[in-house]
């Protein structure tokens, strides 16, 4: 039976401690001094745990319980009560010292929901593994310059200079929001530029012109799985992202309008992006469809199915076809850019295509359904096209026929 607030208050101590429950798990332990503690047993992944929820009188009957709900919410929610209640006492008592840490997590939930999750757990880690360790439990306003090239340098000995650079910009947008919100006095990184190490700028393989015949009949004669196969296909003649088309869903594509409507979330640019299909990619899709059609994912993975494929698998797979470093699953954006623009194809039509982000924010409102009628007569150019020179036929450009006439 549960608790009265008459037989909390009216419990008399023992010669050893004893419990009252009051169901789901709570109980109020009464010590033979006379004390009384409000606990909470529960299970999490298999291990039995307990909890304390606050000491009876200045944590109420109805308080016990109100706190015993919240910790149910909890792990209804998968989570571990006692693991989060550390993390916010941790949190609380690095907000009062205005610590780095306490910042830098301040402004990346502040910002995680304008970025893709992907990039929002990328700037979490580079958080949490490059700047915390060394600088988290410094106040803000107390940390120099020389301690933030400290910190960058050693992750420089490793050799990992994009990691660095990286790391070192978030760190700078961590000390401009604490001067923002009246807890930093600087940025340090300022007085740091060209104090680090730099590294030739790559750019991602791509093919030419004149290497896809060759490419196109090895794709065709790939001896791995057809799914593979397609999606190196799909992303040839959509040149999207590889992280757009491995994430992408069958509820997205509308084979009756030929389009593929990828949603803001799984956008680098966080805007809706549609991608007119030229008839050639729609046969590659009904081709995959038997294979894949009855599962969410376009490209599920082989063996974690509702996860999506892996983001070597395409890499892999251009090695097998002897391209490694010759070609990029990324760097077909840039063979068909270059190519299109080559045959006479409005610049702003192509990159729009490629969902190149817009500075202009009022420009950007309208980029779902801009050059759209243009942007699908070169989906289907670009498709016939690659069927041309798969088939060896010369395919004349728009701008060197004109010349010529």
């Amino acid at each position: 039976m549960a608790l009265s607030d008459t037989a909390v208050r009216n419990a008399k101590p023992k010669p050893a401690a004893f419990k009252l429950a009051d169901g789901e798990g709570m109980y109020l332990l009464v010590k033979p001094d006379g004390a009384k503690y409000w606990r909470l047993k529960y299970r999490y992944e298999g291990k039995e745990r307990l909890l304390a929820l606050g000491v009876y009188p200045e944590v109420s009957l109805k308080a016990a319980r109100a706190r015993r709900a919240e910790a149910r919410e909890k792990l209804a929610h998968g989570l571990d009560p006692m693991v989060e209640r550390k993390a916010t006492n941790r949190m609380r008592r690095l907000q009062a010292a205005n610590t780095f840490e306490a910042i830098g997590r301040e402004w990346w939930a502040a910002k995680k929901g304008g970025w893709a999750p992907a990039h929002a757990a990328a700037v979490l880690s580079r958080l949490e593994k490059q700047l915390f360790p060394a600088l988290g439990a410094r106040p803000v306003a107390q940390i120099e310059p020389g301690e933030v090239l400290d910190t960058i340098r050693t992750i420089e000995k490793r050799d990992a200079l994009e990691l660095a650079s990286k790391t070192r910009i978030v760190a700078g947008q961590v000390f401009r929001y604490a001067v923002a919100t009246g807890r930093g006095k600087s940025d340090p990184t300022r007085d740091l530029r060209g104090a680090f190490k730099t590294r030739e700028p790559t750019h991602y393989a791509k093919l030419a012109e004149a290497d896809l015949p060759e490419f196109l009949a090895k794709l065709e004669k790939y001896d791995g799985t057809v799914t593979t196969r397609l999606a190196i296909k799909l992303l040839l003649l959509t040149f999207v992202r590889t992280g757009e088309l491995r994430g992408a869903r069958w509820s997205e594509f509308d084979l009756d309008k030929r389009e593929w409507r990828i949603p803001a979330e799984r956008m680098k640019s966080r805007a809706e992006h549609l991608v007119p299909l030229s008839a050639q990619a729609i046969a590659a899709l009904e081709e995959l469809r038997p294979i894949t059609g009855g599962s969410e994912l376009l490209l599920p993975n082989v063996h974690k199915p509702r996860k999506p494929m892996s983001e070597n698998t395409i890499t892999y797979a251009l090695y097998r076809m002897g391209y490694q470093g010759r070609a990029t699953g990324h760097g077909f954006r840039a063979t068909a850019s270059t190519i299109l623009n080559e045959q006479g194809f409005r610049p702003d039509v192509i990159e729009r295509q490629l969902a190149h982000k817009e500075q202009n924010k009022v420009r950007a409102a309208y980029h779902r359904s801009e050059y759209l009628e243009e942007r699908r007569k070169l989906m289907a150019h670009w498709g016939r096209y690659l069927d041309g020179l798969k088939a060896g036929a010369k395919v004349t450009p728009i701008r060197r026929a004109a010349n010529a006439a």
